[in-house]
């Protein structure tokens, strides 16, 4: 067994490594402008216009950079549009343009801190050792458990750590708040941690929601202390420190108020004329809120000694004494499988009891560095690191892991494949799922299946690499994607997700959302996001792209890699009712190891007939969008006529060995007067009269007009390894124009 102080000393020095990392390659970067010095009185305080809200917390340390020079500092206020910084020196009184970088660094340094404190203490070490070698035998009295909540309450009562493994819909946030209501109506002080300020709001929400029902609520003895989004906690009684300090001091609260609100509106007058005086009062006011927050604060720390309950983020927790000096009874790490481990081992020092919950089949913590001991203990999750997964890889259930068993989000036949394939038949699905979801199931796309594949195979060779970050893209898949989304939308579905591995893809996907569906997100929740970015959330209905087709000659590691079952897992169980997967079958087969998720999932959506191919592609596309079309693309009046329409500019890519009949070649080349025709093709076409030819051979045909119509699958001519019925898209959309011409013209 590894000594305790190892694990702190490997874990201080993994977190230093991803710190030196971070300085070398990564900060947060924001433009500011109209920076105007209004004090030189100890540091040099600056203002600045922001072309946003900065999220970057108060008293951050930042980096200023203008032209060739840099200074440290730190932030002072930053609200609305504009933020106040003290720098170390001057850089003069006017600054009319300078860049701001925050470095994520900050909360990674407090908690190497906070292992030095943890080396130092026995009791605390001890804790450490109980979680990472939780050998000891359990001791709760398993025969008195009567439900999921009172077995989770008993193993916690008995047992120094218990692992809770809590896949997706099965009842996670159910059955953690009423185990911290259990132990609140025991008068023991529960900490409630997740790297997520959203993970807390759901579980304070929750626990303060049922503890009200039983009636054994008392204001504040439920905290939710630190940031939050504010919507779920909105309507309920004083769970934040500002609404108990709007309670028990509203004269404090209203100080703070007024005094904000002055300072916004000299802000506002300093960004239009600039005064001495006002600079003056600026400053003094400056001094006020200061006080001001300083008694809050005092304010905000008795909030939290006299609660029962907190809830607060792991980084909230390490950055601040009010908690991390306290002693709890219990802690519960929620989403636990997303933290570092040195995070879930400081959670653990914090109390007498820990309660770790997760999946460990979803995706694990993310980190930058490459070294060694950052894979060890920054990329994989304390349920791996702690052994309590080498237990389920023979065949058993560690003796301190609690599974849940039962889901009770997605539809059967979409939890078929997660619950044998990724989580090898140890989950299995509650009796109302079926009939919860047949609503769902009976809308349009599809009407009465849950699940399907939707494959791209033999539709042209689309899939290619964003020229900046080299992410993958394919802009087929992209519109193929969205005539579901609009399909699903006119179908009835107000809750529908896009996920995808790539971000150039979802980029992409939210730049034809904004453009085209502006006014159906009013009223509809649609979101297109990266599979990582979408855990924790859950839709009705969600489309899965997995982008990855011809011409590339082997699958992305996203979609092969050693973390790609977790990321198949979570594309899939956010769905409640609809699962489309939008997938290239013959790739996959081609490219995708018979072993691997994604082959898996295609041959498992095969053997039970969810397969719908392009020849079924006129069946289920009912409503053609105004500015997406789709049609045959043999029949081309609507191409000749947008060509023969066209005002400005034509661009067609004629990828290598085009054959491009006459019919076409004439168009062209008696196009419009001043119409300027660039032509992607690294034959000479000397023919059609180009006014521009770009030497590149692009991998698909494809025509731009007036830098606002995009034809995709035509000239037909053009197309390779495409099979019949030949289908063509007509997008009109300069924004995805302009976007996608840039990848090509980069050096044009």
């Amino acid at each position: 067994m590894t000594p305790t102080i190892t694990y702190i000393k490997e874990w201080q020095q993994a977190l230093q490594n991803e710190i030196f990392h971070l300085k070398k390659f990564g900060s947060n970067k924001f433009l500011v402008s109209n920076g105007r010095l209004l004090s030189n009185d100890g540091s040099y305080t600056y203002y600045f216009d922001t072309t946003g809200s900065l999220r970057v917390p108060v008293g951050s340390t930042i980096r200023l950079e203008w032209g060739n020079m840099k200074q440290s500092g730190r932030i002072l206020s930053s609200e609305g549009r504009g933020v106040i910084l003290a720098l170390e020196q001057s850089f003069g009184d006017l600054i009319p343009k300078a860049y701001l970088f925050h470095d994520p660094w900050e909360l990674l340094e407090q908690l190497i801190q906070r292992l030095d404190d943890i080396k130092k203490n026995k009791q605390k070490r001890l804790r450490v050792k109980r979680l990472m070698d939780p050998s000891m035998p359990a001791k709760h009295p398993i025969e008195k458990s009567k439900s999921t909540v009172h077995e989770l309450v008993l193993r916690s009562k008995y047992n120094p750590v218990t692992f809770v493994w809590g896949p997706p819909g099965t009842g996670k946030t159910y059955t953690l708040a009423r185990t911290a209501a259990n132990k609140y109506f025991q008068e023991k002080r529960v900490l409630i941690l997740s790297h997520s300020n959203q993970a807390v709001d759901v579980l304070i929400s929750e626990i303060s929601t049922f503890i009200k029902k039983k009636e054994r609520y008392c204001e504040g003895d439920v905290l939710r202390y630190g940031f939050h989004s504010g919507e779920l906690l909105a309507n309920n009684e004083a769970l934040t420190t500002s609404q108990l300090l709007q309670k028990q001091d509203p004269h404090l609260a209203e100080n703070k108020e007024m005094l904000i609100a002055e300072r916004r509106k000299l802000k506002q007058d300093l960004a239009r004329s600039f005064s001495k005086r006002d600079t003056n009062h600026l400053l003094e006011l400056e001094t006020k809120i200061l006080k001001v927050l300083d008694k809050i604060r005092q304010k905000e720390i008795q909030f939290v000694k006299d609660a029962f309950v907190v809830g607060t983020t792991l980084a909230k927790a390490a950055s601040d004494p009010a908690i991390y000096e306290k002693e709890f009874d219990v802690v519960i790490l929620d989403e636990a499988s997303m933290a570092y481990v040195p995070q879930a081992a400081f959670a653990a020092t914090l109390a007498k009891r820990v309660i770790i919950c997760g999946d460990f089949k979803q995706l694990p913590p993310i980190a930058s560095s490459r070294d060694p001991l950052v894979t060890l203990w920054l990329k994989e999750d304390i349920f791996h690191r702690a052994g309590v997964v080498d237990w389920i890889k023979n065949g058993r259930l560690h003796p301190h892991l609690f599974l849940l068993k039962e889901q009770r989000r997605m539809h059967p036949d979409i939890s078929a494949f997660t619950n044998q394939y990724i989580y090898h038949s140890l989950v299995g699905d509650h009796e109302s799922v079926l009939k919860n979801r047949k609503g769902i199931v009976e809308k349009a796309p599809f009407a009465g299946r849950a699940a399907i594949l939707v494959d791209t195979s033999f539709t042209g060779a689309h899939c290619m690499s964003e020229r900046t970050s080299n992410s993958r893209m394919n802009i087929w898949q992209v519109l193929l994607s969205f005539q579901l989304i609009h399909e699903s939308y006119l179908g009835g579905s107000m809750s529908i997700g896009y996920v995808t591995p790539y971000r150039a893809q979802a980029n992409l996907m939210e730049l034809l959302i904004e453009d085209l569906y502006e006014k159906e997100r009013l009223t509809a929740d649609i979101i297109a996001a990266t599979v990582h970015r979408f855990q924790g959330s859950e839709r009705d209905v969600m489309i899965f792209d997995t982008v990855d087709s011809e011409p590339q000659t082997r699958a992305g590691m996203l979609l092969t890699g050693k973390d790609s079952e977790r990321l198949i897992n979570v594309a899939i169980t956010r769905t409640k009712g609809k699962f489309i997967h939008v997938s290239n079958r013959s790739f996959i087969r081609k490219h995708i190891y018979i072993g691997k998720t994604l082959q898996q999932l295609v041959e498992h959506q095969e053997r039970n007939l969810q397969t719908v191919g392009t020849g079924e592609i006129g069946n289920w596309i009912r409503n053609q969008h105004p500015r997406l079309q789709w049609m045959h693309a043999l029949k081309l009046e609507n191409v000749f006529l947008d060509i023969e329409a066209a005002r400005s500019s034509i661009v067609i890519s004629l990828p290598e060995q085009s054959n491009l009949s006459e019919k076409w070649q004439e168009k062209l080349r008696f196009r419009e007067k001043g119409v300027k025709l660039m032509v992607f093709s690294e034959e000479e076409w000397a023919g059609l009269q180009a006014n521009q030819m770009v030497g590149a051979s692009l991998s698909f045909p494809f025509i731009i007009i007036d830098e606002r119509i995009l034809w995709l699958g035509l000239p037909l001519e053009g197309a390779k390894g495409v099979q019949p019925p030949y289908i063509a898209a007509r997008l009109d959309s300069a924004k995805v124009c302009e976007y996608f011409l840039g990848q090509f013209l980069a050096g044009e």
